[in-house]
């Protein structure tokens, strides 16, 4: 298995993060209007998760069930497999491996972390979002947690690369709202749109600087 890929990552990570900007490319334009994350902001922890597939590395990513709570501002999207950190998590790292192994059946302790991305605030649920890179050698037998987890996507890593996946659509968030030229990634019937999208972003273009030693 060709660790190339794995090596340029490593070498972003350990560089100074692209950060906003990086994400903003994958973001709706509304999204530079919001303000910075107020102190009462919940913290959550994902995990963009590699491994090896077919001889090509994969990402995997969950579709969340669909939700009858009008709360859950993230029902039915996809997402990384991560959640809000619980009191019992002795930090950001802990809680996004803990929810890791909870939602896909990934053993924490084969989960070797890469490193952190920058951190997102999701206004519309008040999620600060920290996301920490791993990867895993061997391709897992994922087990979606059941009552959160309605089904699983393995994505590869070389599909998100490919600017041909990338576009652009109007996208309805409530039965009112009609976002309008949102960037999403394309992969089979889905759109990967929203936080996913702009975490995914930042990863992106951390791998492609690590692959050419610029920082």
């Amino acid at each position: 298995m060709d660790q190339t890929l794995i090596a340029n990552i490593s070498a972003g990570l350990q560089a100074p993060l692209p950060g906003r900007e990086a994400q903003y490319k994958m973001a709706h334009a509304v999204r530079r209007q919001y303000p910075p994350p107020p102190e009462n902001a919940r913290i959550a922890c994902v995990m963009p998760l590699l491994y090896p597939r077919e001889d090509r590395w994969h990402i995997v990513l969950i579709e969340r069930m669909s939700s009858n709570n009008k709360n859950d501002r993230h029902s039915g999207q996809i997402s990384f497999p991560g959640g809000k950190l619980e009191p019992e998590d002795a930090s950001l790292l802990a809680g996004a491996l803990r929810e890791a192994e909870e939602e896909v059946g990934v053993h924490s302790r084969d989960i070797q972390v890469l490193g952190p991305l920058s951190d997102l605030y999701i206004p519309v649920s008040n999620f600060l979002v920290h996301p920490f890179v791993g990867k895993i050698d061997y391709t897992p037998e994922f087990i979606p947690q059941p009552t959160e987890v309605k089904s699983i996507l393995e994505i590869p890593f070389a599909h998100l690369l490919d600017p041909q996946n990338v576009s652009q659509g109007d996208l309805r968030v409530t039965p009112q709202m009609i976002l309008k030229r949102v960037p999403y990634f394309a992969f089979e019937q889905h759109m990967i749109w929203g936080a996913t999208a702009m975490i995914l972003s930042e990863l992106l273009e951390v791998t492609t600087r690590g692959s050419d030693g610029s920082h």
